[in-house]
C-alpha cells in the first residue's frame, strides 16, 4: 500500500474514532490504525476495506459486515442513514406526499446489535421531528411490513440482514402512502442516499436525538395473526363429493427457525388457523444472532437443513418447514426415499407453483361465494419459473413477470399471489406487501393437511399440477468469474454477439432488458425464448462476481410421467448446450 494511501486511511480512521458513539467500534478503529501504522499488512488491508468507501445505500437499503468504519454496519452509519432518511421524509411531507409530521415504524430481528441499531434509528428519527413507533421486541420482517400498512405510517425500517452470514446486519426501508408498505424503488434510493451524504458530512454526535417515541403494544402482532388466519381460512375447507377435505387431519410437522425470530409468530398463526403445531428443531428454535449450528443461515444452502432432517427422521415427520432468520423466506421439505437424509426440499419454483395454484383456487371460491367475476393477477420475477402463467391462464387470471426483487412483485396491480424462486412468497397481498414466510408457511401446512385428507401428499399435488398445467423444469448455471466487472463484461459480450441457437434449439425471440420500455427500469438481463418453449435468462449477479443463467423447459405431451421425463431431459440438454456456448465465448 502506498504511503500516501495509508496516511489518508489512518487520518480517516482516527477522525472516525474521535467522534464514534460506540466504544466497541471506537476501540476497533484505534486498534486497526495503530497496527497498520506499525506495519501490519493485514491490518492495513482491513483498514482499507473498512474506511476506503462508504457502505452504499440502495433499493435494498444497507447490508454489510459489523465493524468500525463507513463501509461497515455500526451505530455511526445507522445514525447517519436515519438522519438522511428523516430528511427525505420531511421533504416528502413538505410537498404533501405524506402526513405532516411524517411517521415511521421500526422493527428489528435477533442479529447482533439489531436492537441497538433500532433504538438509534428511533432516537434520530424522533430528534428530527418524525412521529416514531418502535416495535416492542424482536420479530420477523413480515410483521414490520404489516405494521407500516396497519398503522398507516409514512415509512418503515427493519433492522435485519435476513439470511446473510452471522457477522452481517442491515437496514431495510419501506414506504407507506402511495407505496402501500412496499420496499423502496428508484429513484427514492438515490434521493435518500444524497441526504445520507449530507448527514454524514458532520460529526455524528451533533445529530439531534430524542427518546420521545412510542413503543408499540402487542396489538400489532395480535392483528397480524387474526388477519392472516382469517385469510387462510377464507374459501376453505374445500369439499369434494360432499366430503370435507380440510377437516382435522393429523399431520406430523418439524419446524426450524434457523436461530431466527419466526417461531413464536408462526405458532400463533398456525393455532389461530386451526392447524397442527410443529415439533421444533431444539437447537435452532431460540433466536441467536451468532447462529451456532449453521455457517450460513439460509435454508437454500447445503447443510442448513441437516438438523431439521435429523429431527424429521426422529419424529417420522410428513412435512418440514423452515424460515430464514427474519422469517420472510420459506423452505419446505418432504419425505423422499431417494435421498440419504430421507427428505428433499422443494425448489422455490415448485412451491411457488403450488402456492400460486392454491391462491388461484381460493380466489375463485371467494368470487363464487360473493357472486362476482374472478379477477386479479398472479406474478413472479423474470428469473422464476413461468409455470405460474399456466395457472393464471387456466383460471382466467392475469399474469405478470417483474424484475428480480420483491419490491417489484409487491407493486403488481390487483395482485392475488406473487413469488420469486429464491424462496420468497406473498400469499396475502391484502395483508402484507412483501414476501412473508409466516403466512406462506401456514399455507403450506394447510395445503399438506388438505392433500392428506384427499389421500395424497404434496408430491401428489405436483403430479396433479403436471397433469393439469404441463410440466415445467427449471435449472441454474452459475459462472464464477474473477470480479463483478468481469461478469458485466461477459454479459456485454453476449449482448454484442447474441446467440441465434443453443444447440439444436433455435432462438425465436430475444429481449435485452437494458432497452428502455422493456422493464420497470432498465436492467442488465438478457432473455432468449426458444422455439420449443424453453427459455434462457442471463444476468450478472448484483452482489457477487458471478454470471447467473436461468433455464426453463416445458412439456405437455402425454401423461404426467412422460411430461416430466421430457422436460427434465430437455433441461439437461439445454444446460449442456448453454455451458458449451459460454465456454466457447470465453475462448
Amino acid at each position: 500500500m502506498a504511503t500516501e494511501q495509508l496516511e489518508a486511511l489512518l487520518e480517516r480512521a482516527r477522525n472516525w474514532a474521535a467522534h464514534d458513539i460506540d466504544p466497541v467500534t471506537q476501540a476497533e478503529a484505534e486498534r486497526l490504525a495503530a497496527q497498520a501504522e506499525a506495519g501490519d499488512e493485514d491490518a492495513a488491508a482491513e483498514l482499507a476495506e473498512a474506511f476506503g468507501e462508504r457502505l452504499a445505500f440502495g433499493t435494498a437499503g444497507l447490508r454489510g459486515r459489523l465493524g468500525a468504519g463507513p463501509s461497515r454496519m455500526n451505530r455511526v452509519v445507522v445514525s447517519q442513514t436515519s438522519a438522511g432518511f428523516a430528511a427525505f421524509l420531511l421533504e416528502r411531507a413538505a410537498r404533501g406526499e405524506t402526513s405532516n409530521p411524517p411517521s415511521i415504524v421500526i422493527g428489528y430481528d435477533a442479529r447482533v446489535n439489531s436492537d441497538v441499531f433500532a433504538r438509534d434509528t428511533a432516537e434520530i428519527m424522533a430528534g428530527a421531528g418524525i412521529d416514531v413507533t418502535l416495535l416492542p421486541s424482536q420479530g420477523p420482517t413480515p410483521l414490520l411490513a404489516f405494521a407500516v400498512r396497519h398503522l398507516g405510517t409514512s415509512a418503515g425500517v427493519m433492522v435485519t440482514a435476513s439470511h446473510n452470514p452471522p457477522r452481517d446486519n442491515g437496514y431495510k426501508v419501506y414506504l407507506g402512502d402511495a407505496d402501500e408498505g412496499s420496499q423502496i424503488v428508484a429513484p427514492a434510493d438515490s434521493e435518500i442516499a444524497a441526504r445520507i451524504d449530507v448527514a454524514a458530512s458532520g460529526p455524528v454526535s451533533e445529530l439531534p436525538r430524542s427518546t420521545a417515541y412510542t413503543v408499540a403494544t402487542s396489538e400489532i402482532a395480535d392483528t397480524y395473526v387474526t388477519r392472516t388466519a382469517a385469510s387462510l381460512l377464507a374459501g376453505f375447507p374445500i369439499t369434494q363429493d360432499g366430503r370435507t377435505l380440510n377437516a382435522e387431519v393429523p399431520l406430523r410437522i418439524v419446524y426450524t427457525a434457523m436461530h431466527g425470530v419466526g417461531a413464536e409468530l408462526s405458532d400463533r398463526v398456525l393455532l389461530a388457523s386451526g392447524l397442527s403445531l410443529p415439533t421444533p428443531v431444539p437447537e435452532q428454535v431460540a433466536p441467536d444472532g451468532n447462529f451456532p449450528t449453521v455457517d450460513f443461515p439460509n435454508p437454500e444452502e447445503p447443510g442448513a437443513l441437516d438438523l431439521a432432517f435429523r429431527t424429521g427422521r426422529e419424529q417420522n415427520a410428513e412435512l418440514i418447514i423452515a424460515h430464514d432468520p427474519d422469517a420472510d423466506r420459506l423452505a419446505v421439505a418432504l419425505p423422499h426415499f431417494d435421498e440419504e437424509s430421507g427428505y428433499r426440499r422443494l425448489t422455490g419454483n415448485e412451491l411457488g407453483l403450488l402456492l400460486g395454484w392454491r391462491a388461484a383456487e381460493r380466489a375463485m371460491q371467494d368470487a363464487e361465494q360473493r357472486g362476482v367475476p374472478l379477477t386479479g393477477t398472479l406474478a413472479c420475477t423474470i428469473v422464476s419459473s413461468p409455470a405460474l402463467s399456466a395457472v393464471a391462464k387456466d383460471y382466467g387470471l392475469d399474469y405478470a413477470e417483474t424484475l428480480s426483487g420483491f419490491k417489484w412483485v409487491s407493486r403488481v396491480p390487483n395482485l392475488v399471489f406473487g413469488f420469486e424462486e429464491a424462496l420468497g412468497y406473498l400469499t396475502q397481498p391484502h395483508v402484507v406487501r412483501d414476501k412473508d414466510g409466516i403466512s406462506a408457511g401456514a399455507d403450506a401446512v394447510a395445503m399438506a393437511r388438505w392433500a392428506k385428507g384427499r389421500g395424497t401428499d404434496i408430491w401428489g399435488l405436483l403430479e396433479e399440477a403436471t397433469e393439469r398445467f404441463g410440466h415445467f423444469a427449471s435449472g441454474q448455471i452459475t459462472l464464477r468469474l474473477a470480479s463483478m466487472a468481469a461478469a458485466t463484461e461477459l454479459a456485454a459480450q453476449i449482448r454484442l454477439a447474441p446467440p441465434t441457437a443453443f444447440g439444436v434449439r433455435t432462438v425465436s425471440s430475444a429481449q435485452d432488458l437494458l432497452e428502455p420500455g422493456l422493464a420497470a427500469i432498465p436492467s442488465n438481463v438478457l432473455r432468449y425464448d426458444l422455439t420449443d418453449g424453453s427459455r434462457v435468462m442471463i444476468r450478472p449477479s448484483g452482489t457477487e462476481p458471478k454470471l447467473k443463467i436461468y433455464l426453463d423447459t416445458f412439456s405437455e405431451k402425454g401423461k404426467a410421467s412422460k411430461r416430466r421425463a421430457a422436460a427434465e431431459r430437455a433441461l439437461g440438454e439445454l444446460e449442456a448446450d448453454v455451458t458449451a456456448f459460454l465456454e466457447a465465448l470465453q475462448g
